[in-house]
């Protein structure tokens, strides 16, 4: 995985993590942040931004919104996830539907997935 500097996304990346969803900010206080694994907020990797990244578990976890759902967001997210796949790391994608109807079932995959990995 390149870990070269793209200032442009790095700052969109810091805003980005000011001014998470709330979908965002559910999963980020209510589960990741007190799991024993570190968890990265909005982490720049290659020309993408995603949600969340943990290193040692190698996982990026997406949560996605409406764009997600439509063809151009369907084929985009396509191309992001086999770039991450080709990095070596594993993509979990959530709709935000799932995180405010099955939050506890977001949370166990997850924590199964950590479970597997560290």
């Amino acid at each position: 995985m390149k870990n070269v500097k793209n200032g442009k996304l790095t700052a969109l990346s810091q805003t980005l993590r000011r001014n998470m969803t709330h979908e965002e900010r559910h999963l980020w206080y209510d589960f990741l942040k007190s799991q024993p694994v570190t968890f990265k907020r909005q982490k720049v990797i290659g020309n993408y931004i995603v949600d969340f990244f943990c290193a040692e578990a190698r996982l990026v976890i997406e949560l996605d919104g409406s764009q997600h759902y439509n063809d151009a967001g369907k084929a985009a997210d396509m191309v992001r996830d086999q770039y991450l796949k080709d990095n070596g790391l594993t993509v979990l994608r959530y709709s935000n539907l799932e995180i405010a109807e099955n939050f506890a079932g977001v949370c166990t995959e997850i924590r199964n997935h950590i479970g597997r990995c560290t």
